[in-house]
């Protein structure tokens, strides 16, 4: 199964890769827009959950998006390559955009993922069945205990961010941080590699 997925992902180009993504985050907008109508009262009940907090922006959405960056990257230096082996799925997604194009792909992530797991689905069942059904929807960290366990840490983190601010904005940029940048040193890493192999 995890070779499949490998061979599925190395097999797609470049405009079909970007169309999957794109296809991937209309589908769940779609999905919480359906919910949205079903679970909440009114628009203005759903619009209750965007706010500008600005203290609240800084130390839960940039310092906890800051402070996960770190211990991301920490553990990328210290763990063996394996361990974040997602089948390819971020390297070819990030490494030959630009920098543009990375902020926008991680704006449209953060959004249209933040709307549904914590605007929608935690909002109406609760922290721990969002938190799952998040991490499971990250398919190809099935494969991979240590990612599929980051990740559901990731979530439980995010959603009780949520749970404490009740700002979709606040998490939002939190996530919108920690793919930005990580798709950042995604980027750069490779094209450092690539240069490294050119002078040699």
């Amino acid at each position: 199964m995890k070779d499949r997925y490998k061979e599925t992902i190395a097999g797609l180009t470049e405009k079909e890769l970007l169309f999957h993504l794109a296809a991937t985050q209309i589908l769940l907008l779609t999905i919480s827009a359906i919910l949205g109508m079903i679970l909440f009262d009114s628009i203005g009940g759903f619009k209750e959950l965007f706010f500008w907090d600005v203290s609240n922006i800084l130390i839960y959405g940039l310092g906890a998006g800051a402070a996960v960056v770190a211990l991301d990257v920490l553990l990328m230096k210290y763990m063996p390559k394996r361990y974040y082996d997602d089948g390819g799925l971020n390297e070819r997604i990030f490494k030959n955009r630009s920098v543009i194009q990375i902020l926008l792909i991680a704006a449209m992530v953060a959004v249209s993922e933040e709307v549904l797991f914590r605007g929608v689905i935690q909002t109406h069942t609760g922290l721990v069945l969002s938190s799952f059904i998040f991490a499971v929807v990250h398919y190809r960290y099935l494969f991979n205990w240590f990612l599929f366990t980051n990740i559901v840490l990731l979530s439980f983190l995010i959603g009780y961010i949520y749970m404490v601010t009740n700002n979709l904005v606040v998490t939002i940029v939190m996530h919108f941080m920690i793919d930005f940048i990580l798709g950042l040193i995604i980027k750069f890493r490779t094209q450092a590699a690539i240069g490294g192999t050119d002078v040699e």
